[in-house]
C-alpha cells in the first residue's frame, strides 16, 4: 500500500511514525505546509511534520497553496506514485477535489471529533470550552465539504473536569493513530463501508481567534474555567492587570464565606496561596498558575509574594 500523506502539527506526528512501521505499508510522500518563523527570535524551522519525515527519510513537499501549486506538484508525486490512498491529519489546507481524487482510494481523513458534533478547524478546544464529558477520533472519508464526509469508524474518550487542550490533544493524538493503523487496511481493501453522517447534532468548531480568549468576568467561574482550559496551550486566555497582559494556564472554582458580590474581576483574596477572582453569578475562581506580560509562567503564591496586587484590585480594566 503506497500512501501519500498530508499533515503539519505535533498532532500529526504520532499517526505519521504508526504508519511508517506498518508491514506492507508504503509512505510514497509527504505534504506538509512551509517553514515558518517560530519563538520570539522569528526563527524559520520545518513543522514538526516534516522534521518527523525527514528523520524517516520520506520525500516532503511544502506548497504555499496546494489548490494552486498542484498541477505543478503532480508530476513529481507520479514518479513516487501511483498511491493507493491519501491519509491526511491536521494539514492545515483545505484539499480541492482533484487532490482528492489523486490517490485510487480516495483521501482519508483523521478527525478529533465525534463527527457531526464539532466539524471545523478547533474541535478539541470547542469540545472543552462547551463541558462536553466525551469526545473521540473519527476516520472520514474526504469530500469537499467542511468534514462533512461519511464515516468509516470512530473511537471515543472520556473528558474530565481537570482535562485541557493539551492533555486531550496527547490522548487523541494516540488514538487516532491506533485507529487508522488498526482500519486503513480495511479500508482501502472495502471491507469498511463508511457510514454517511447524520443531519442531527451537527455543530461547528471554529477556528480560536486572540480576542475570544480574553476572559469575560461576568460569566460563571464554570465558564470561564473552561475557557482557561481550552486555550491554555494556544493562545492562551488573558486578562488585564496594571495595563499589562496577564494569563491565566490554570485556575479552580472556590468559596469564600461573605466574599462573592464584589463586581466582576475583583481580587477578593490575594495572600499566600490564594489570588482569587469575582466572577458572574456570585462565583469565584482561584487562579493557580498565571504569567504575567514580559515575566516568566509562575504559580500564585510567587506572583502573590512578588507583586503589588491586594484585595480589591480589579482584572479586566
Amino acid at each position: 500500500m503506497n500512501v501519500l500523506f498530508f499533515g503539519t502539527p505535533d498532532f500529526s506526528v504520532r499517526t505519521l511514525q504508526e504508519l511508517a512501521t506498518m508491514p506492507g505499508v508504503r509512505i510514497g510522500a509527504v505534504i506538509t505546509q512551509p517553514d515558518k518563523p517560530s519563538g520570539r527570535g522569528g526563527e524559520i524551522r520545518p513543522s514538526p511534520v516534516k522534521s518527523a519525515a525527514t528523520e524517516l527519510g520520506i520525500p516532503v513537499f511544502q506548497p504555499k497553496s496546494l489548490r494552486k501549486e498542484f498541477d505543478a506538484l503532480k508530476s513529481r508525486l507520479l514518479e513516487l506514485g501511483p498511491f493507493d490512498v491519501g491519509v491526511v491529519i491536521a494539514f492545515g489546507q483545505i484539499l480541492p477535489l482533484d487532490v482528492l481524487t489523486f490517490p485510487t482510494k480516495g483521501c482519508v481523513n483523521i478527525h478529533a471529533s465525534l463527527l457531526p458534533r464539532w466539524r471545523g478547524a478547533a474541535p478539541i478546544q470547542r469540545a472543552i470550552e462547551a463541558g462536553d464529558q466525551r469526545t473521540g477520533v473519527c476516520l472520514m472519508q474526504m469530500d469537499e465539504g467542511l468534514d462533512t464526509g461519511a464515516v468509516f469508524s470512530s473511537a471515543e474518550i472520556s473528558i474530565s473536569a481537570d482535562d485541557t487542550a493539551q492533555s486531550v490533544h496527547d490522548v487523541l493524538a494516540n488514538a487516532g493513530a491506533s485507529l487508522l493503523v488498526r482500519d486503513l487496511s480495511a479500508i482501502v481493501a472495502g471491507s469498511i463501508v463508511a457510514i454517511p453522517q447524520p443531519e442531527d447534532g451537527v455543530t461547528y468548531a471554529s477556528k480560536v481567534t486572540s480576542e475570544e480568549c480574553r476572559i469575560d468576568w461576568s460569566l460563571p467561574a464554570a465558564c470561564i474555567k473552561r475557557a482557561i482550559q481550552a486555550f491554555a496551550a494556544h493562545p492562551g486566555a488573558f486578562t488585564t492587570w496594571q495595563g499589562k497582559r496577564l494569563k491565566v494556564f490554570k485556575a479552580k472554582i472556590c468559596s469564600l464565606e461573605g466574599r462573592s458580590d464584589r463586581a466582576p474581576g475583583t481580587i477578593v483574596e490575594s495572600s499566600g496561596d490564594l489570588l482569587v477572582a469575582q466572577c458572574g453569578q456570585g462565583s469565584l475562581l482561584a487562579l493557580e498558575e498565571i504569567q504575567v506580560e514580559g515575566k516568566k509562567r509562575m504559580v500564585t503564591r510567587d506572583f502573590v509574594r512578588g507583586s503589588t496586587i491586594a484585595s480589591g484590585a480589579r482584572l479586566g480594566e
